[in-house]
């Protein structure tokens, strides 16, 4: 029998949400060609599912970005509208620096 048969999470689930609250998260932003700034969220680890953080983020934030090398990448200057995202998410607040 499965797990989520009885609707509990997997053990992947859990490993996630354990990452999720040791991770050390920096929130910066950078001026790129033409004056655009862009927002970076850096600090996950391999355990972490940077693809859907990003989304999450890009829909809550109504704004475009991408993923690279566990580095996230969002148009626009969000700098102090990540961390609520984040922490709803699940990330710990304290370990999210500006």
């Amino acid at each position: 029998m499965d797990s989520n048969e009885f609707g509990l999470p997997s053990e992947t689930d859990v490993f996630e949400e354990i990452a999720k609250s040791e991770q050390q998260i920096k929130v910066t932003t950078q001026t790129r060609r033409y004056g655009k700034k862009i927002t970076l969220i850096e600090g996950f680890d391999k355990h972490v599912d940077v693809k859907s953080v990003a989304k999450a983020l890009k829909e809550g934030l109504a704004c475009g970005g991408t993923s690279k090398d566990n580095v996230i990448e969002l148009q626009g200057d969000h700098k102090k509208k990540v961390r609520p995202i984040l922490v709803k998410l699940g990330f710990a607040d304290d370990s999210i620096s500006d």
